[in-house]
């Protein structure tokens, strides 16, 4: 299951809002497995690695709670 970019910067906390998370996307600042991401549509996978700042995410896939 995938996650846009800038979801998951806002998810994560280390932006404040999506405002923020387009500017520092699009100013370079963010890279995606060693990449330079400058599109904060790109699609993150579980096993990504997103870095910006001093915060390092690494993307992981959490089990849906069981139904009932």
């Amino acid at each position: 299951e995938s996650i846009r970019l800038g979801q998951l910067l806002k998810l994560a906390g280390v932006v404040q809002d999506g405002a923020m998370a387009r500017m520092v996307i699009e100013n370079g600042e963010v890279t995606v497995d060693g990449e330079t991401v400058m599109r904060r549509g790109v699609q993150v996978r579980p096993g990504s690695v997103v870095k910006y700042a001093d915060a390092d995410l690494l993307v992981t896939s959490e089990p849906h709670p069981p139904a009932g």
